[in-house]
């Protein structure tokens, strides 16, 4: 449970295996998602989904409450 943060899946291909800069046009954001659960069940499924893809990844960003 979190106290209002939101959170986000994004992520996408990379350019290069140091995960610094997207390829254009395959960004992915997910979201929002009102708990961390619900967040990493997406991460798992789009991880998957690339898994055979390894210059694409994704992580869990949350937005804290204002």
């Amino acid at each position: 449970m979190s106290d209002g943060s939101l959170f986000w899946v994004i992520g996408g291909e990379f350019g290069s295996m140091n995960f610094h800069k997207l390829v254009e046009g395959s960004a992915q954001v997910k979201g929002p998602f009102k708990t961390r659960q619900e967040a990493e069940e997406c991460w798992k499924q789009v991880s998957e989904e690339n898994r055979h893809r390894g210059s694409v990844r994704f992580s869990i960003v949350e937005e804290p409450r204002r």
